[in-house]
């Protein structure tokens, strides 16, 4: 089975959140599996001298007057063949994939992810770059949700399968763009790629892919809700029967604290007591005061209003006071980073935040911390949880999405003892008295040191890999092909 995976970042090369780690983990998941692989990427700035010895395959014009060129090289780490397009009028830029450094979102986003989308249906039929030629396209997020238009469109034999893993991130753009890229005038309606007067990638995907999938089963059903289906509920209920929620896995081999390069040391389920050294050294790292009995609250997010984290905020001087400490590795809305900074000023040696991205960092919080905090108002599936469970680290999270998927939360037994299929702990409802109500129960468990290294070693247990999900893709897959 041939297989084309189209996304807009992927680790190690380029990285701004979970999708990144999915693009990198579930090819070489679905390639160890047996399936033949292509991924396709922009090659963002500096991405080409990052990889190694590519091959210019040739160029292609996508669209009027905009060429580009398409490189093959590995995606690091693995065999698996990448393709990287090379437009420097496009790619070749400061900032982030999405974003300028200053001034919000690049403003010729729609092209320079529409040039994506129309790369991706071109290298789908018979061209003279490759014989390859896949008999599936895997798209994911808006950055490729043109994609399967652009399949009808070029009349490719390729079956399509779209993927949600944000709905509220739609790439709706102003309804001119439909012009530049060449989209045809009839299917600016409800019907088609039309959002309320706008282009949306988010609508073509989601009408036009031949299968949908999503990061958790229970967010396949949370956006055909109006609550969390940001207007696209709807046409998700008609498609249901298209749609099927897949949990994501995480790369065991990169989040593995037997393993891990970037912790000071290593420990299993079998060696938790070197977890302690982890956390002293992070404690000292991040200028934290030496105190191993402490309970260690982490954070690695984006610090938005869909992650909780105002919450946090809210009732942290009362979490402080009972002697906790905090640390914070992320970025997002000014006025929330604001608030955290503050926060750091006025608990020293209590609180530490670090803002923006730092990848050592955060495997260092994950494994050197005692409870893991995510109280996401949504959350598709969400990835730091699992990294939680691989680590020892207790996730305490909402009970939404991937969340509620992937870790349970239990009351305690009327002797008291810890239930033997607890995992975590789940917020029964989503509001800063049940968050505080909620991490004193954790900090009340993590106070009896023979139930905190129970509920540990339960965590450590449970299977995060990428393998099982991978089988539910490739089902996905075989159905599309009738296989």
């Amino acid at each position: 089975m041939r297989l084309l995976f189209v996304t807009s970042e992927i680790f190690p090369l380029i990285k701004t959140g979970g999708l990144a780690d999915v693009s990198g983990a579930l090819p070489a998941a679905l390639s160890k599996a047996g399936l033949d692989i292509q991924i396709l990427l922009p090659a963002y700035r500096g991405m080409l001298a990052q990889c190694e010895s590519p091959r210019l395959l040739g160029s292609l014009q996508p669209f009027h007057e905009l060429r580009c060129d398409i490189y093959q090289t590995i995606l690091p780490g693995t065999s698996i063949p990448l393709l990287l397009i090379d437009c420097p009028a496009l790619y070749d830029r400061d900032g982030g994939p999405y974003h300028h450094p200053r001034h919000g979102e690049w403003q010729d986003n729609p092209l320079r992810f529409g040039l994506l989308s129309k790369v991706a249906a071109m290298l789908s039929v018979p061209n003279m770059l490759q014989p390859w030629q896949p008999e599936l396209v895997h798209c994911n997020d808006w950055q490729s949700g043109l994609t399967p238009y652009y399949l009808r469109q070029l009349a490719s034999p390729a079956k399509s399968v779209f993927s949600i893993h944000n709905l509220a991130f739609q790439g709706n753009f102003h309804a001119d763009w439909r012009h530049r890229l060449l989209l045809s005038e009839q299917d600016f309606q409800p019907a088609g790629y039309e959002f309320y007067g706008h282009l949306s990638f988010m609508k073509a995907g989601l009408y036009y892919a031949d299968a949908l999938s999503t990061v958790s089963p229970t967010y396949a059903k949370e956006i055909q809700t109006e609550q969390f289906g940001f207007g696209f509920q709807g046409l998700l209920q008609h498609r249901a029967h298209d749609l099927t929620g897949i949990l994501n896995g995480i790369d065991t081999d990169v989040w593995d604290p037997a393993t891990d390069p970037y912790l000071p040391a290593h420990y299993t389920s079998k060696t938790l007591a070197r977890k302690q050294q982890v956390k002293q050294a992070l404690q000292a790292e991040l200028n934290l005061q030496p105190r191993v009995s402490s309970p260690l609250l982490g954070v690695v997010s984006r610090l938005t209003h869909q992650k909780g984290l105002d919450m946090l905020v809210e009732i942290a001087h009362e979490l402080l006071a009972s002697g906790c400490q905090l640390a914070v590795l992320g970025s997002g809305e000014p006025a929330l980073e604001q608030q955290y900074l503050a926060l750091m000023q006025q608990y020293p040696g209590q609180v530490a935040v670090t803002i923006g991205y730092n990848e050592p960092l955060s495997h260092r919080i994950m494994a050197g911390t005692d409870i893991f905090v995510m109280p996401s108002r949504f959350e598709p599936c969400g990835l730091n949880q699992m990294y939680g469970l691989r680590y020892g680290t207790i996730p305490l999270v909402a009970n939404t999405g991937g969340l509620a998927d992937s870790v349970q939360g239990c009351a305690l037994m009327a002797d008291g003892s810890l239930p033997a299929m607890m995992t975590g702990l789940v917020m029964p409802e989503n509001n800063p008295a049940t968050l505080l109500v909620t991490l004193k129960q954790a900090i009340q468990i993590y106070a009896n040191s023979g139930q905190w290294k129970q509920l540990q070693k339960q965590a450590m247990q449970q299977d995060v890999s990428w393998e099982t999900s991978a089988k539910h893709y490739l089902d996905v897959y075989q159905r599309l092909l009738g296989i």
